[in-house]
């Protein structure tokens, strides 16, 4: 998440408000790990953690969402084409933020579904489970675009000394999740997980990137006041 240049403190609130929704959604993803383990607990508990993270998550990719739009200018110069511009893809931090969004409603859907299973819904486990994976693949195409030094620049410009650390995070994580994902295929023949250890390493280690990922998103509390001119690339 960046802003311009020379941008008043205020035009920060939306880079910390971004930041946060992402630190408090992995932090609710980590902690569902341990929770989903506790036998002395419902799994209910696990997976309606899991779906408040979740939306933490989409919430925060709104938010970013909205950032990488509101730098396009309004096709044909007109307010009045506000839709066609959101339609209209030309930054690749509007392609990473756009994917990245869709992913995250993705996991909504997952986990929700995972949520009412556990509470005795008894829902087919595809449905739960491609959701899953959907949202795992659209993640790591979201991260990997991510690392375009367009998309740090717009997005690190108030962090750009941790820009790099920032996306070898979020793409460590997304890798993660992935890996998550595929532990947790249920395999037909044996009706056991491709791998339980897998799933839930995956899922802890990746909210745990992402929540360093986040944290470091965070501007700094000295910013303040007018910014200073600063190089069009990260480093």
């Amino acid at each position: 998440m960046g802003t311009p240049a020379s941008t008043p403190a205020a035009s920060l609130a939306r880079p910390r408000w971004t930041a946060l929704g992402f630190m408090v959604g992995s932090f609710l993803f980590a902690i569902g790990v341990p929770l989903s383990l506790n036998t002395g607990l419902s799994p209910a508990v696990a997976g309606w953690v899991f779906f408040a993270g979740s939306v933490f998550f989409t919430a925060a990719a709104v938010l970013q969402f909205l950032t990488s739009r509101a730098e396009l200018e309004p096709v044909g110069g007109s307010d009045r084409s506000w839709f066609a511009a959101l339609g209209r893809p030309r930054t690749v931090d509007w392609t990473a933020s756009a994917v990245q969004l869709i992913g995250t409603v993705a996991f909504n859907v997952s986990t929700l579904r995972a949520a009412l299973d556990a509470a005795g819904s008894h829902l087919s486990y595809q449905l739960v489970w491609r959701p899953d994976i959907f949202g795992s693949v659209l993640f790591l195409v979201s991260s990997g675009l991510a690392f375009a030094p367009e998309v740090r620049r717009r997005r690190h410009d108030h962090v750009r000394g941790r820009s790099w650390s920032i996306a070898a995070l979020n793409l460590l994580g997304s890798v993660l999740f992935g890996l998550s994902a595929i532990g947790a295929y249920l395999d037909p023949t044996t009706n056991q997980l491709l791998s339980a250890r897998w799933s839930n390493l995956g899922t802890m280690s990746g909210a745990l990137c992402f929540l360093a990922g986040a944290a470091l998103l965070l501007p700094s509390r000295t910013q303040g006041g007018q910014r200073v001119s600063r190089p069009a690339r990260p480093t």
